[in-house]
């Protein structure tokens, strides 16, 4: 490969993981400020509040346009899975970076 070629695929690559890197850490941010919504999911799953709530929709005591994801048996579980993992996924990318 040549000098111009060689100049022409590092700037490829330079925007590309530039892109990347400033794309991440903006999806990092929001993540980070996500945790206290995740933290409130958390402790909301499985407790008191959740099943009064769970057993009064499946009762039919609530509004039928409210949203009512929380209350899905897979909703929370699956979002508090899919952090798990994240978190995982990011230990060892730093586990790796050392």
């Amino acid at each position: 490969m040549g000098q111009i070629e060689r100049i022409i695929q590092m700037e490829k690559h330079l925007d590309r993981a530039s892109a990347a890197v400033m794309e991440l850490s903006a999806a990092l941010d929001k993540y980070v400020e996500a945790q206290e919504a995740i933290t409130a999911l958390s402790e909301y799953y499985g407790s008191d509040d959740w099943k009064q709530d769970y057993a009064d929709d499946e009762a039919g005591h609530l509004p039928a346009g409210l949203k009512r994801g929380v209350l899905s048996e897979d909703g929370i579980w699956n979002l508090l899975s899919d952090s798990q993992e994240l978190n995982v996924r990011l230990q060892e990318i730093i586990g790796k970076e050392r």
